[in-house]
């Protein structure tokens, strides 16, 4: 197993610079986000948290994986690997299209598999990438054995979704990015699926110093639980968010950049979800998939004993949400919008 390093992702981000959109972010209205209660004997002056907004979903194809396949196929363009049989992916929709959209910039085929639930807006941009489109099973799990198979019979290079180094390292290089332009960061927000972005992030931020809360479905908690178990395990997949963070199983990478004390894992309810996607809409006219309202999710649901800079971390199967704590700089990753936005319009 191959354990993400800080120079894995300092790579991906000398070989995909000008290649991908710099992250656009903005500033949560003063206030919006409530902070940890405190000690009662801390007498220090409380001060407001300030939460940022990372809006990756305006990147290449709407998603953060761009980064990842960008640089997935610019390495294998630059050793000269790439086969003639071009490179395959099985995705439940976002991985598939930065791969279509990574092969087109690099004149080569894509066949992409996905789930039968994947969402139509993704299956209709796929194929506006050029990519061949075959669809398997009812979860990511049959569309990746299907797609493992086109490769070992066609010789295709088969990428990943997000289990992957060089996917992982371009996925890192949006918390460089965000380090770059928040000073004094002091926590990053990111939803989780199988962990490629989780993976990333949270290994640039340690060694930025920065901590890290990785937040999930109730109902597709793989990184979760394999914090609880100590190994990668399947999990049930059953969420609003799981066309996009369903994956059966985390990586081995993910529960290795998990097992650090500056992260925390949070699991967050579809209704809390649901909620958090609609404030986006009401308050800023931001209409994302509800894999990226997931990691907002966790500031805005109320539980009275969060996990915070100031207290002790809760056992990793109990944490409900995240409170900034006084003065907290906190970013969180807005990872997606291939979503149809008319159940937002009433």
């Amino acid at each position: 197993m191959h354990q993400l390093t800080y120079g894995d992702i300092k790579a991906a981000t000398d070989r995909i610079a000008g290649h991908i959109r710099p992250v656009t972010l903005a500033p949560i209205d003063p206030g919006a986000i409530r902070t940890a209660h405190r000690d009662p004997l801390d007498d220090r002056p409380e001060q407001p948290c300030e939460v940022w907004l990372a809006l990756e979903f305006m990147q290449h194809t709407g998603s953060f994986k761009a980064r990842g396949a960008q640089n997935f196929i610019q390495a294998y363009r630059d050793a000269g690997t790439l086969p003639d049989a071009g490179v395959t992916i099985a995705s439940g929709g976002n991985a598939g299209l930065a791969c279509a959209w990574a092969a087109r910039q690099q004149g080569v085929h894509a066949t992409v598999f996905l789930p039968t639930t994947a969402p139509a807006v993704k299956i209709a941009k796929l194929r506006g990438y050029g990519a061949e489109v075959r669809l398997v099973g009812t979860q990511y799990a049959d569309a990746l054995t299907a797609c493992e198979d086109f490769a070992a019979a066609t010789g295709a290079l088969a990428s990943h979704a997000y289990d992957h180094p060089l996917i992982a390292a371009g996925a890192g290089t949006l918390l460089e990015e965000i380090h770059q332009r928040i000073p004094g960061l002091d926590t990053v927000v990111v939803a989780v699926g199988g962990g490629g972005l989780f993976t990333g992030v949270a290994t640039a931020a340690r060694h930025h110093g920065i901590r890290t809360v990785a937040v999930e479905p109730d109902n597709c908690r793989a990184l979760n639980a394999a914090i609880a178990a100590g190994r990668p395990v399947d999990v049930p997949v059953e969420s609003v968010a799981a066309d996009s963070l369903g994956a059966r199983r985390a990586s081995a990478m993910a529960l290795a950049a998990a097992r650090h004390e500056d992260v925390h894992s949070v699991l967050v309810p579809d209704a809390e979800i649901v909620r958090a996607r609609r404030t986006l809409w009401d308050h800023r006219r931001i209409a994302v998939e509800h894999g990226a309202a997931t990691a907002l999710a966790a500031l805005l649901t109320a539980d009275p004993h969060t996990p915070h800079r100031d207290l002790p971390t809760r056992p990793a199967t109990q944490a409900r949400s995240y409170r900034p704590g006084s003065g907290e700089k906190v970013c969180v990753v807005l990872c997606g919008a291939n979503t149809d936005p008319t159940d937002l319009v009433l």
